[in-house]
């Protein structure tokens, strides 16, 4: 019977003790992945408001700017305000008040200038100015923001235009082309002509779907810092005008990494997983 009694409590202290162990580790398991999500975040501040100028004009702003509260590196975070000079405070109220300064700069500069022409406006127009920051990725250490903006001040048509950015959250940089691949820039530049018609832009006329290359402005593809990328291809993202009529809108190139093989930077391959 004492053997019994014995053995019975001794299998509770087993019990109790594998029970405190699992505990523990649920816990040390919740820190760490408490600890891993508060390593990045990112929150916004938005501004939309507009003013009528006369009974004929309108003015709308919206503009919207990401916050990256964990974010502590000065000269990283200039790097990602690149477009904004003047910005100073990062933080959500910093960049709010930013914003707010800008709205009342965008109304009061067009009010100013329409005093000798506002009266000729005799329909009605809406115009404006629109800019965005978005987050598209953030992934092995490299984030990608996509900048974009617009605007409408009478004409023809508006016009808008984008700006793509990689950052480097490992070493605190953003990403240059020769961080990616060794491949010159001539050689990346044929690259890019042969692959003009890849990606289609959808542009259409009467006659059905027109060709990238048809609609070209320039001799040479540039190969410019406006690109980001995925685990299939690098791509090159042009504005309209940069490289084609407007009609073609905005044109994207992609170049495999199987035609970039042999040029990517070892670092960058490893942490893109890139075979």
């Amino acid at each position: 019977m004492k053997n019994t009694i014995a053995v019975l409590a001794l299998s509770s202290l087993f019990v109790f003790t594998a029970c405190k162990k699992n505990e523990t580790a649920a816990t040390s398991t919740e820190k760490t992945e408490n600890k891993k999500s508060e390593e990045f975040v990112v929150d916004s501040v938005i501004i939309k408001d507009s003013t009528k100028i006369t009974d004929s004009l309108k003015l709308n702003y919206t503009s919207k700017l990401l916050v990256f509260p964990t974010i502590k590196d000065k000269k990283l975070l200039d790097s990602i305000y690149f477009q904004n000079d003047k910005i100073k405070d990062f933080s959500k109220t910093g960049l709010q008040a930013y914003l707010e300064t800008e709205k009342n700069n965008y109304f009061s500069s067009v009010k100013n200038d329409s005093k000798d022409w506002a009266s000729d406006i005799t329909y009605a127009q809406d115009w404006y100015s629109s800019s965005h920051m978005n987050l598209v990725s953030n992934s092995n250490g490299y984030m990608h923001i996509q900048y974009t903006g617009s605007g409408y001040e009478g004409g023809a048509h508006d016009n808008y235009g984008f700006s793509e950015r990689i950052f480097d959250l490992k070493n605190n940089k953003k990403l240059e082309l020769k961080d990616i691949t060794s491949t010159s820039k001539a050689k990346l530049e044929e690259m890019l002509m042969k692959n003009i018609n890849n990606i289609n832009s959808g542009t259409m006329d009467g006659d059905g779907s027109v060709k990238n290359s048809e609609m070209l402005l320039v001799e040479k593809i540039p190969a410019s810092n406006n690109f980001y990328f995925d685990d299939k291809n690098l791509y090159f993202h042009y504005s309209p005008y940069e490289i084609a009529a407007f009609a073609a809108g905005d044109i994207t190139i992609p170049i495999s990494w199987e035609e970039l093989k042999g040029t990517l930077n070892v670092e960058f391959k490893e942490r893109m997983k890139i075979k």
